[in-house]
């Protein structure tokens, strides 16, 4: 049987939401998923891999992506560009893997009205609570970077009714197996079904002739 073709997902969320930690174990436990791989600008960190980690370009190169039309979506932070090569996610998506994009809620929104069918999904900790421990715990910023990154989560909660599906990630494995599930079942939804619709249809079609099958 053919492949189906892929699902394209993007996964946002607060600061310290546990996205991160969700994607890795995502991949670990299930084989059907690539995780996007981003272009950008910025200088290649030790250790950094072009193609693995990200796709990097000069800035006249990116301009150029973004004149072809290249990029599903792009942004600027702090004098660098980012964005998401078209050509990479359509050939992963071609050979039936469910594509992830790890990207912030401006380019989810921007993702989803240049391509309607991507499956939004917005990942949250079960309380505001719970998200402040998280990000102190974390111990790697000072309490004025938390604090500007729970006011910027305030904001970004507003944005949550845009998504197809909040995934409430208080315990890892529990909300890895929910996301899993959620995107597997678009496989079946009829928008991605038209090809095996057109087959079963045509099939079916002859008992109406009085042929056998």
């Amino acid at each position: 049987m053919m492949a189906d073709r892929g699902i394209l997902v993007v996964v946002s969320g607060f600061s310290g939401a546990g996205k991160g930690t969700l994607m890795k174990r995502l991949m670990e436990k299930y084989d059907n998923y690539a995780l996007s791989v981003s272009a950008t600008t910025r200088a290649p960190r030790p250790g950094e891999e072009h193609g693995r980690e990200y796709f990097f370009h000069t800035k006249q190169e990116f301009e150029e992506l973004i004149l072809q039309d290249a990029l599903i979506e792009y942004a600027q932070y702090v004098d660098n560009y980012y964005g998401t090569p078209k050509a990479y996610v359509e050939k992963q998506l071609n050979a039936g893997k469910d594509v992830i994009l790890e990207i912030e809620i401006q380019g989810a929104l921007k993702v989803k009205e240049k391509l309607p069918d991507t499956l939004l999904l917005f990942v949250t900790p079960p309380t505001a609570e719970e998200l402040k421990r998280r990000l102190v715990n974390r111990g790697t910023e000072s309490m004025e970077v938390i604090e500007s990154r729970l006011r910027r989560a305030s904001q970004e909660a507003k944005a949550m009714p845009e998504y197809d599906y909040i995934l409430i990630n208080d315990q890892i494995e529990e909300c890895v197996d929910a996301m899993h599930s959620v995107i597997q079942s678009q496989h079946d939804a009829v928008k991605n079904r038209s090809a095996f619709i057109t087959k079963i249809t045509e099939e079916i079609a002859v008992f109406e002739k009085g042929e056998e099958a």
